[in-house]
């Protein structure tokens, strides 16, 4: 993955009401939504959810198909799995990574 596209993935998710809309959308995965679900979730007006639609799949985060004449939205999962692959690539210094324990539970010991 290029440094450009997860630049445009958090481009895309750095603003909240396109993270609600793609964290709504994951949450359904393979059986997506359409556009009327996520208004009637999020309440979201038709016009700005295009506009956030659009980002999202510009991004890659998000496929769309249309099914008759409803347009489902659903996870790009392939592109969310190699973003956070990039993310976590190296990580450790390549050494296996153990769970860091909260401060909270550290300092009790």
């Amino acid at each position: 993955m290029k440094n450009t596209q997860v630049i445009s993935a958090f481009l895309a998710l750095g603003q909240e009401t396109r993270l609600n809309v793609f964290r709504l959308i994951v949450q359904r995965g393979d059986k997506g939504l359409t556009p009327s679900e996520i208004i009637e979730k999020l309440g979201i007006p038709n016009a700005t959810l295009s506009f956030h639609l659009k980002d999202l799949l510009d991004a890659e985060l998000l496929l769309v198909e249309r099914q008759s004449r409803n347009l489902i939205y659903r996870p790009n999962a392939e592109q969310v799995l190699k973003l956070s692959e990039f993310l976590l690539d190296n990580c450790c210094g390549g050494k296996p990574c153990s769970l860091v324990q909260p401060l909270q539970k550290a300092k009790a010991k």
